[in-house]
């Protein structure tokens, strides 16, 4: 049976201490994403009345959810951020799964000078440029291939699958060889069934990636139509006009606030993420730990 010792009051201090600023460092965290809900629930004289900063509002409405859906560009905004993240994500395990597994090898022919030179890339890039000029001259440009191809592999989250497969038992992958499995079979069937942990982690990381990206849509696309959630959150921010963005006349949104209009946006860009977040997070620090430390 383990001793109990009874804590000291200096250690009872410094406990308290330690909690006190982990909740202040919770609270600077969730208060920004609180306040974005509050205003945008918000009628528009009470905004007005408190200068544009409340924290408890008086009455509740809905009324600026309505006006972004009933637009048509959020909505088809939204769609497209879904789109981009959903295939760009599994592209982006597909990709990076298929490089890291052979070279996890140590036996593979030309494997070190392939991880130099992908190493060589997160320390040097070509530029902006350049890759503005490659993306045009294969004719990605205004197509939804240029937000997903350019970032198709990540040389960090490569080298942290890498790692975890090097971390797999060996025998596990000779005795499917034993059993006539190929490299082909033995990957799918013995090493992705345990490599779920850091396929969500690094999941997790390619789909937050592609959710808040609007770099991408800027430079590389024309059409409006085209424009990702992050993209049209982006123009309604720094657009003078709201419904100019929303393509709705000005009296239909002359009774909500701009501040309310923008803040329901961002807090339908963030949602997503809330939601999806907690159903990986138990594969999150198993699949960070294991693929970033072999042992």
């Amino acid at each position: 049976m383990p001793f109990l010792f009874k804590k000291s009051l200096s250690d009872r201090v410094a406990d308290g201490i330690i909690y006190l600023v982990l909740a202040l460092f919770g609270i600077a965290t969730l208060f920004p994403i609180y306040y974005v809900f509050v205003v945008s629930i918000t009628p528009y004289t009470e905004v007005l009345k408190n200068g544009g900063f409340l924290l408890i509002p008086k009455s509740i409405t809905f009324d600026a959810f309505q006006a972004i859906f009933s637009s048509g560009v959020v909505p088809r905004a939204l769609q497209i951020t879904v789109l981009i993240t959903v295939c760009g994500t599994a592209l982006n395990l597909l990709v990076t799964t298929l490089l890291a597994y052979p070279l996890s090898k140590k036996f593979l022919p030309g494997r070190n000078p392939v991880l130099l030179a992908l190493i060589f890339t997160m320390l040097f890039s070509g530029g902006l440029i350049p890759t503005f000029l490659t993306v045009k001259a294969v004719g990605l440009m205004n197509t939804l291939w240029a937000l997903i191809i350019p970032g198709l592999v990540s040389t960090f989250n490569l080298l942290i699958m890498k790692t975890y497969f090097e971390s797999l038992p060996p025998e596990i992958e000779e005795a499917a060889k034993v059993d006539g499995c190929g490299d082909a079979r033995t990957l799918m069937s013995i090493v992705l069934p345990l490599s779920m942990p850091i396929m969500a982690t690094l999941g997790l990381f390619y789909g937050v990636n592609h959710w808040n990206a609007y770099f991408g849509g800027i430079m590389y696309l024309n059409d409006r139509d085209l424009y990702p959630l992050q993209v049209v959150l982006r123009n309604m921010i720094i657009t003078p006009s709201v419904s100019q963005e929303l393509a709705v006349p000005q009296t239909q949104l002359s009774a909500l606030p701009p501040e309310s209009i923008k803040m329901a946006t961002v807090v339908v860009a963030i949602v997503p993420v809330l939601i999806v977040y907690p159903f990986l997070q138990k594969y999150f620090i198993k699949g960070m730990l294991l693929g970033a430390v072999k042992g």
